[in-house]
């Protein structure tokens, strides 16, 4: 896939080295305008880079955040991807509520896509068929290879008009609210924090295999991302 990636000590070492690289990103970014955006995901490998980015001295009150998948619950719902990221980085930064843009999925799916894609559309000024350009975009790597919320096999992999729809993820019986390939593919920076051993056979499908989207999604945009690795998510490219 001719992917960039780098291998760390361990899983909190390729947190803050994710970070460290959208600083950097979001720093570059501020030089040339007055604000910058990022588009953040949930899953359990963030929460140390978005505890090290709330230690961060920053102009964090030039940055708009916003989501690029989100669990169909509540906001205050402990498997809410917005809580997770209020509690360890947005609360601790006291983030201006007015550049955070979250995905309201306390209203019915296709309601919470719509008015999402619609805020997105409105925040940079889009005009038909045009696509966002997040600064940066921050995405993870499920054991599926799965990223955002399109799994393998999903009718939407093919869609690239779209910015957001809701979607039914069949083996968890439950909905959720995702970007599309169009905005993941069209941002500026794209950022990969992967870590686990049961991520391994994940990484090894979206590097090695030939690109097929369908059937890896992760292999979306996975030629011009930069991918932050733990030793047991890189164990079978190491190997090889």
């Amino acid at each position: 896939m001719g992917a960039h990636w780098s291998v760390f000590a361990d899983a909190k070492a390729a947190a803050e080295a994710c970070g460290a690289f959208i600083v950097a990103r979001l720093e570059e970014t501020l030089s040339g305008k007055d604000y910058a955006t990022l588009a953040l995901s949930g899953g359990a490998s963030p929460k140390p880079m978005f505890e090290w980015l709330a230690s961060r001295r920053f102009p964090w009150q030039q940055v708009h955040f916003f989501w690029v998948d989100e669990r169909a619950v509540p906001p205050t719902d402990p498997k809410s991807n917005y809580r997770l990221a209020a509690e360890s980085f947005l609360m601790p930064i006291k983030a201006v509520q007015r550049n955070v843009h979250r995905i309201h999925t306390e209203l019915m799916p296709e309601v919470a896509a719509r008015t999402y894609a619609d805020e997105i559309r409105d925040f940079f000024g889009l005009g038909s068929g045009e696509m966002p350009q997040f600064d940066v975009i921050h995405r993870g790597l499920g054991p599926d290879a799965h990223t955002a919320s399109l799994f393998p096999g999903e009718p939407l992999i093919d869609d690239r008009q779209g910015i957001a729809a809701a979607v039914h993820i069949e083996k968890l019986a439950s909905w959720r609210v995702t970007l599309l390939p169009g905005p993941l593919t069209s941002a500026k920076t794209t950022v990969a924090l992967t870590a686990g051993a049961d991520k391994a056979e994940a990484v090894r499908a979206v590097f090695r295999e030939p690109c097929d989207p369908k059937r890896y999604p992760g292999q979306l945009a996975a030629r011009t991302a930069i991918w932050f690795l733990d030793p047991a998510a890189a164990r079978l490219i190491e190997a090889e």
